[in-house]
């Protein structure tokens, strides 16, 4: 997950949806999405964003607590609405904060409570940022980490992993743990082609988001040609990361085509239609095995 401002441009950010994609010739599941942010000129449910998605191809979403509330909101949402799953956990960056504050024993607290919910398939996001965080609250996101490891490998659950300027120390956690999780899901992957070879090595699933798209983001390309191919999920980070070339406007879990055209391109030259489709059926068998059936 990003945070709006990071978002912004020079330019006056455009707050319209962009149009629709042409629909894949395969469903797939968007593995990460934020659908508590209001974004966009118009608010839209969770229905709303995921008949959208449906129509488009893409059959379903993880929505992905960072925090107690936002946790709470994901397993109400997928408690109303089958084609939606939740992971819960509390954001590496609040994790030192809330620590400070005297909240985070009571806030994992409630997240463990959480994590017992049927319709929750992940623990996360959780993991390592030293972008948005110092030295100053890093000792106390790898204890975190450490936490919510656990918490997944306890439960039999997936973990989706936030990794931000912090790949070396990310991998070292997860080589320290005592017992990982079912499966290890690098959310938004932001790794060159040397990290995805270590996943690769691991069987740690790699999810590429629309900055994978990005003019900028050729180092993402490469790990995305590097990636096994039962390794590789897709996802959205709605509502931020949206897809060249409509970066900057809302995001949400139709745009999952336009990255996915990008994919199939990255991997075999070519996005026409059976290209798209065998990465389709790939990506969405890899979904099952992370996460388990959608049912």
């Amino acid at each position: 997950m990003r945070s709006q401002n990071e978002e912004k441009s020079k330019k006056k950010r455009r707050l319209e949806y962009p149009p629709a994609p042409e629909p894949l010739p395969v469903p797939v599941i968007d593995n990460h999405a934020h659908l508590d942010f209001r974004d966009g000129q118009v608010k839209v449910s969770v229905a709303e964003h995921l008949d959208t998605a449906e129509a488009l191809g893409v059959a379903g979403a993880v929505l992905v607590g960072y925090d107690v509330a936002s946790s709470e909101f994901a397993v109400s949402a997928a408690q109303s609405e089958p084609r939606a799953k939740a992971a819960v956990a509390l954001h590496p960056n609040d994790a030192p904060r809330l620590n400070e504050q005297g909240d985070y024993e009571a806030g994992f607290a409630r997240i463990t409570e959480l994590a017992a919910q049927p319709q929750v398939v992940a623990v996360g996001e959780t993991g390592l940022d030293y972008f948005r965080t110092g030295d100053w609250g890093r000792d106390f996101q790898r204890r975190s980490f450490y936490d919510h490891i656990a918490l997944a490998a306890e439960r039999g659950l997936a973990m989706q992993i936030h990794d931000r300027d912090a790949h070396a120390d990310v991998v070292q956690v997860l080589q320290d743990a005592p017992q990982l999780p079912r499966s290890v899901v690098f959310h938004c992957f932001s790794g060159d082609a040397e990290l995805a070879r270590i996943c690769n090595a691991n069987g740690w699933y790699m999810s590429f988001a629309g900055t994978v798209t990005f003019k900028n983001s050729e180092h993402l390309r490469q790990a995305l040609a590097a990636a096994d191919p039962q390794l590789i999920l897709v996802e959205t980070d709605s509502p931020f990361l949206t897809p060249h070339p409509y970066r900057g406007q809302p995001n949400a879990p139709y745009l999952i085509p336009q990255t996915m055209r990008l994919m199939a391109e990255v991997r075999s030259g070519s996005n026409n239609g059976a290209e798209l489709a065998r990465l389709c059926q790939q990506v969405m068998l890899n979904t099952t095995q992370a996460y388990g059936e959608w049912t």
